[in-house]
């Protein structure tokens, strides 16, 4: 029962099944990708600060553009707007590739981070929005995590496949696999029905500018669901979440190992992650113990990498990172899209994005200064402190929630509408 409820969009909708093909090529490069980046960095500066440097470059565009993002995914045809992103994506990738075997200077590849980041920043609400018209209300949960696993598992074989590139012909060629591995999403959005996607309900009139976002901005407001959600994934993306800066500067400046041992750390977290993921695709809905759980154990989990400094058992650590994240992550986004109306769908998802990425330019670089100062242990143990911070403070307001409730009347907590 569980096996058949865990993958129920791939049965159920062809044009999910397109997407979730291209999806499993391309989201592998992503990662090749993103574990090359900071290496490169690395290999020519030895600096975590400037790792941290490179990060906030990748997110600073979700400060920037992340509510506009929003508002467009809440306007635009999801799929065509999509193609777009992914091309910019692609583009963005074989510059990228151009730069590092050319040995061209280093400060291109911070501004084509920040081009990165832009395609990335219009990309993400726009991809999850699409989620719902692939496969509807029902089976949306089911298709957020079935997304996550692809997402992880692109991270196991996306950092252990860039590990062995970069090993073997230079970390450059990793940008250009990953600027292939963009055609094969490309064509399943092109061989999609768009008879079969699903309607959306964006209302008769529509805000514009900055109305459109004041909008979006006063909906979450008035949720307090959605801004326990957002409020705490901020917590986390500012202190709590940054092992793209960590695990390099672990592998090379703690365990003094090299592109290999990285990709296996990535790769182990990627593991983690895609367990997690599973887990959530069979459960039949979002719920608030789910999240929890994830957000204390992943706390747990780090602050217990701060204080082992050992290959297997910081990989065994990070896999366990990597599934306790997930849980979280998979059972905040399925929430936020069961809550939002279609009309604001884009927007909600868009808040989400800016406090979990749009925040990690600034978590990046103090990362990387907290690592420069106390090594990686000092870094890991500020960011597990931080979550299980943040856990405590979301299970007591979530019990205040249930207790404020009414008696003899249905919870209105997102788990038991669902």
């Amino acid at each position: 029962m569980l096996r058949g409820r865990t993958f129920a969009s791939l049965r159920k909708h062809r044009n999910y099944r397109l997407y979730f093909a291209g999806q499993v090529v391309s989201l592998s490069g992503t990662w090749m990708q993103d574990t090359a980046l900071p290496w490169l960095v690395l290999q020519r500066t030895h600096s975590s600060v400037q790792v941290g440097l490179l990060l906030f470059c990748r997110y600073l565009p979700f400060t920037v553009f992340g509510l506009l993002a929003g508002v467009v995914a809440d306007r635009a045809d999801n799929r065509l707007l999509l193609m777009v992103t992914q091309a910019a994506s692609m583009a963005v990738a074989a510059a990228l590739a151009a730069v590092a075997l050319s040995h061209a200077p280093l400060a291109l590849v911070f501004v084509l981070a920040a081009c990165g980041g832009t395609a990335v920043v219009f990309d993400s609400p726009t991809r999850q929005a699409l989620t719902f018209r692939l496969v509807g209300r029902r089976e949306l949960p089911n298709a957020v995590a079935l997304n996550s696993s692809l997402f992880n598992a692109g991270r196991v074989v996306g950092p252990a496949a860039g590990g062995v590139v970069i090993a073997a012909v230079g970390v450059g060629w990793c940008f250009a696999l990953n600027a292939a591995s963009f055609l094969a999403v490309l064509a399943a959005l092109a061989l999609m029905r768009t008879s079969e996607l699903y309607p959306l309900d964006r209302g008769a009139t529509r805000a514009r500018g900055a109305r459109a976002v004041r909008e979006g901005l006063a909906f979450v407001r008035r949720q307090p669901q959605l801004r326990l959600i957002v409020g705490s994934t901020a917590v986390v993306a500012l202190v709590g979440f940054n092992v793209r800066v960590l695990i390099p500067v672990l592998t090379s400046k703690t365990l003094h190992a090299g592109p290999r041992v990285l990709g296996l750390l990535f790769a182990c977290f990627g593991l983690g992650a895609l367990a997690g993921a599973l887990v959530a695709a069979g459960a039949e809905r979002p719920r608030w113990r789910t999240q929890l759980g994830g957000l204390a154990g992943l706390g747990a989990a780090m602050v217990a990498l701060g204080l082992l400094a050992s290959t297997w058992a910081d990989a065994a650590l990070l896999a366990l990172t990597g599934l306790c994240f997930t849980l979280w992550s998979t059972t905040s986004q399925s929430m936020l899209q069961l809550i939002a109306p279609d009309r604001f769908r884009g927007r909600v998802i868009s808040l989400y994005l800016i406090a979990f990425a749009g925040l990690s330019p600034a978590g990046s670089l103090l990362s990387g200064w907290l690592a420069d100062l106390g090594g990686t242990g000092l870094a890991f143990l500020v960011a597990g402190a931080s979550g299980l911070a943040a856990a405590v403070y979301l299970q007591w307001r979530v019990r205040a929630l249930r207790a404020a409730e009414p008696r003899g009347r249905p919870s209105r907590l997102v788990e038991a509408d669902v």
